[in-house]
């Protein structure tokens, strides 16, 4: 009897949800199904395949919020028990994919493919797995479904590589009660353990003295995993460097070359099966300046600055790249050049909690957070603060000057921001999401738009408590 039966369309469910209580102990056991699969395409076009459906050891997820109803994430999977056809888990995600469909190269027509998983408690009896996308409404649509049978000899139930080091370095409480976050060093050999144990620690602190996460200490376990790569650094390939790693992490994603990614997403799952976690963080042994964040899949960031003036820059990039794959926020800033081509469609309202097209001003997404007679939208010399931003992104960094010259920009930038009549105040600012016009952000300077270390503005705090509360209800 075949196990997976691969159907094109889900006719027969809905993606509505579902706000009964799912008994976990009815439908799960204490463990993970991990469902591999390759994401083909070019722009505007997309088809999904099963690559191998994976038995991992450990379930950290919530046993209580299984069903997903934050409605974040460019992509959305959910699981139905096939017995009683009521669905069982759904989770929002993003993925490497739905970013590359974006870029110059998805829309020349060149095809690609992209190696991706979802993850949910294994179930004991057979279920249907489906997964959406946004359509150009933000409304979700089938593209994918598959029935799988957990107990068929074709599940893959290896038990995962068991001799590397799991290291607790912050255990607040059980992992199903707790977000779990585990951290993974990729470009460090053996001799640089110490190096990888100091910098998680690092990070970790840098993470709990920043709001909201200080606050939500308590709601957060810490895991981190000692993996050796053959060579030390990652790959940057426009430099001309290709280096050996454990989990494959590399600048120039997408050709930007601060972007830092990997594509070997069953190298790091494996790795990842032998702790518990909700949310991977990948801290790339490299002094140069690089990281990224995608929603519900994984964060990276560099671990050290070339110069004393930069030394807070990682700090900064874990912190907001953080706020990108747990919190579901999105870029704020607008003036640095990145890979994506109309990112945002403007006739479409952001699924990001932090970003607004603004189509209804009376209605606008965050408006509990805005004061009564805050116009929107609200004025700030925009202008002005082009210039200075201008003035930032040509320093040279080889300047012997330029630590001062960075400094006195950062400063008059601050000035600039404490002379607005509305700063401070939650309104919606244009300038957001990659783009200068048509795009609004909820507060003059926020984690998600300046490189600093401001706090996160109102609408991104809420967010993120709401996700912490999700995780941890």
């Amino acid at each position: 009897m075949r196990i997976f039966l691969s159907t094109i369309l889900v006719t027969v469910f809905s993606f509505g949800i579902s706000l009964a209580d799912i008994d976990f102990d009815r439908f799960f056991l204490e463990k993970t199904m991990r469902v591999d699969y390759f994401h083909t395409g070019i722009q505007g076009k997309e088809v999904i395949s099963l690559d191998q459906v994976r038995e991992e050891p450990i379930w950290a997820g919530s046993r209580v919020n299984l069903i997903d109803t934050l409605n974040l994430g460019k992509y959305f999977f959910k699981v139905f028990d096939a017995k009683t056809n009521q669905m069982i888990y759904s989770r929002g995600f993003s993925s490497i994919y739905g970013e590359w469909e974006t870029t110059d190269e998805a829309a020349k027509g060149i095809w690609r493919t992209f190696s991706e998983s979802v993850r949910f408690p294994y179930p004991k009896g057979t279920v249907q797995l489906a997964i959406a996308v946004r359509d150009e409404g933000g409304y979700y649509k089938n593209i994918f479904s598959t029935v799988i049978d957990p107990n068929s000899h074709y599940v893959n139930r290896e038990p995962p590589t068991s001799d590397m080091s799991v290291i607790s370095v912050q255990k607040m409480g059980e992992p199903a009660k707790k977000v779990d976050l585990l951290i993974l060093g990729d470009g460090y050999t053996r001799d640089e353990m110490g190096q990888f144990r100091k910098d998680v620690e690092r990070f970790t602190k840098a993470l709990f003295d920043t709001s909201p996460f200080k606050e939500r200490k308590k709601d957060f376990n810490v895991w981190a995993i000692e993996v050796a790569s053959q060579d030390s650094g990652p790959d940057q390939p426009h430099l001309g460097i290709f280096r050996n790693t454990a989990l494959g992490c590399s600048y120039n994603t997408f050709d930007s070359p601060r972007y830092m990614l990997t594509y070997e997403n069953k190298a790091f799952r494996e790795i990842a099966a032998n702790a518990p976690y909700d949310q991977l963080f990948f801290i790339v042994n490299s002094n140069q300046y690089g990281g990224g964040g995608i929603f519900n899949l994984y964060s990276t960031t560099f671990t050290r600055a070339e110069k004393e003036v930069q030394s807070w820059w990682p700090d900064y990039v874990f912190v907001h790249e953080f706020g990108h794959s747990f919190g579901g926020l999105g870029d704020e800033y607008y003036s640095s050049s990145v890979a994506y081509t109309d990112f945002y469609s403007s006739k479409v309202e952001p699924w990001e909690s932090n970003v607004t097209a603004l189509h209804d001003p009376d209605n606008v997404k965050w408006k509990d957070l805005i004061e009564e007679g805050t116009p929107l939208p609200t004025p700030w010399d925009k202008a002005e603060y082009d210039e200075l931003d201008a003035e930032r992104r040509a320093l040279e960094t080889d300047d012997p000057d330029y630590g001062r010259k960075l400094t006195e920009i950062t400063v008059r930038r601050e000035e600039l921001f404490q002379k607005q009549k509305y700063f401070g105040k939650v309104g919606a600012f244009e300038g957001s999401g990659y783009v200068s016009e048509g795009m609004y952000r909820p507060s003059l300077d926020c984690r998600m738009f300046t490189k600093s270390l401001a706090e996160f503005c109102p609408v991104c705090r809420q967010a993120i408590e709401r996700m912490i509360d999700f995780y941890t209800e």
